[in-house]
C-alpha cells in the first residue's frame, strides 16, 4: 500500500494544533519534526549524548509537520484545513506551507527510525526502541518498543502525559488501556505493578503491534490485547483506566466508561488539546465525574477524573 505524505511547516508553539488538525481530517500518523526537541549532549541528562549532530543537521530548517494519509479525499480536506488555518494565522502559526508527496509502506515505517532514541519519561520509566542500545540504571523501568505503523512511540506529549500521569497516581489493581496503539502504556501499566491488563484497539494493526511489543518485554501473560472498539467489547470492572484519544472520542466515553470503573477508580484522558479541555471538563462534570488532577506539555492536557459516588 501507498501512502500520501503531507508536509506543513509551522512554529514550535503551534506543531500540535496542527498535528491535531490532520489528524481531525484523516492522517493515520503524524511526526513533528522540531530542532528544538533534539536533547543538547549538555542537557545533564545523558540522554543528548545519544543523539548524533547529523539528526539536527538532516531535519528541516523550520518546524515541520508531517503526516500520512491513505486516501486524496482524505488530503483534500486537509489542505482545506490547513488554508482556513492561513487564512486566520494571527497567533503565530508560521507559514503554514504544505507539501505532498507519494511514498511507499516500508520508506514511512523506516524513515522516522533515526529520529527515536531512547528516552527518559518521569522518574523510573525508560522507553528504548528496540535498534538501539541502553545501559540501564538502578531503579529503571525499561519498555523496549517497536510501534511499527501504530501510535505511541512516547515521543508524543499525550503519551508522555499519560505514562507520568500513571506514575505519579497509579497504585495497582486491574487495569483498562483504551485505544492502545503501539501498547506502551498497557506496557507502562503492568511494569508498575498492575495485576493484569486488558488493552483494547479497533485497529488491527495496532493490536498486533501491541501484542508484539507486550511480547518483547515479557508480559505476555500480564496483559491481554482484544480487537474491539472502545468500551463495547469490554467487560469487567477496573481499578485504573487510561484512554489516549482524541477529546470528542473521550467525552463519548463519559457514560460507557462508568459501569467499567471499580470503587475508587481513577480514569485518566489524554489526547486532548488545551482548546478542548474546558469542553470535556464540563462534559464529565455533567456525567458525574470529579477531576483530581491535570497535567499539560506544550499544547495538550491530560486530566485524571473519579466517579462523585465512588
Amino acid at each position: 500500500m501507498n501512502w500520501i505524505e503531507a508536509s506543513v511547516t509551522t512554529s514550535t508553539g503551534f506543531a500540535d494544533a496542527v498535528s491535531e488538525v490532520l489528524i481531525e481530517h484523516g492522517a493515520k500518523g503524524t511526526q513533528i519534526l522540531d530542532r528544538l526537541d533534539v536533547p543538547k549532549s549538555d542537557d545533564g541528562t545523558g540522554f543528548g549524548e545519544l543523539y548524533g549532530d547529523e539528526i539536527t543537521e538532516n531535519m528541516p530548517e523550520e518546524v515541520t509537520v508531517k503526516a500520512w494519509f491513505a486516501s486524496r479525499e482524505d488530503v483534500l480536506s486537509a489542505k482545506e484545513a490547513i488554508k482556513r488555518l492561513s487564512r486566520m494565522n494571527e497567533a503565530g502559526f508560521g507559514k503554514l506551507e504544505l507539501s505532498l508527496q507519494d511514498v511507499k509502506e516500508e520508506d514511512w515505517a523506516e524513515n522516522w527510525k533515526k529520529y527515536y532514541k531512547p528516552m527518559r519519561v518521569g522518574k523510573r520509566l525508560v522507553i528504548r526502541p528496540v535498534w538501539e542500545n541502553y545501559q540501564k540504571e538502578e531503579g529503571d523501568l525499561v519498555i523496549s518498543m517497536d510501534p511499527g505503523m501504530a501510535f505511541g512511540t512516547g515521543t508524543h506529549e499525550t503519551t508522555r502525559l499519560c505514562m507520568e500521569m500513571i506514575e505519579t497516581h497509579f497504585k495497582g489493581g486491574k487495569a483498562l488501556d483504551i485505544g492502545t496503539g503501539s501498547g506502551i502504556l498497557a506496557i507502562t501499566l503492568s511494569l508498575l505493578g498492575a495485576e493484569g491488563v486488558t488493552a483494547v484497539d479497533i485497529d488491527p494493526v495496532a493490536v498486533k503491534a501491541a501484542g508484539e511489543n507486550i511480547a518483547r518485554n515479557g508480559l505476555s501473560d500480564d496483559v491481554q490485547v482484544v480487537l474491539g472498539d472502545l468500551t463495547k467489547d469490554v467487560s469487567g470492572r477496573f481499578d485504573f483506566i487510561c484512554a489516549n484519544i482524541l477529546a470528542d472520542v473521550i467525552i463519548s466515553l463519559k457514560e460507557t466508561i462508568k459501569p467499567l470503573m471499580d470503587r475508587n477508580a481513577g480514569f485518566l484522558a489524554s489526547g486532548i488539546i488545551k482548546d478542548r479541555k474546558n469542553d470535556v471538563l464540563t462534559a464529565f462534570h455533567k456525567a458525574g465525574f470529579e477531576l483530581l488532577d491535570e497535567k499539560e506539555q506544550g499544547e495538550w492536557v491530560a486530566l485524571l477524573f473519579k466517579k462523585n459516588d465512588a
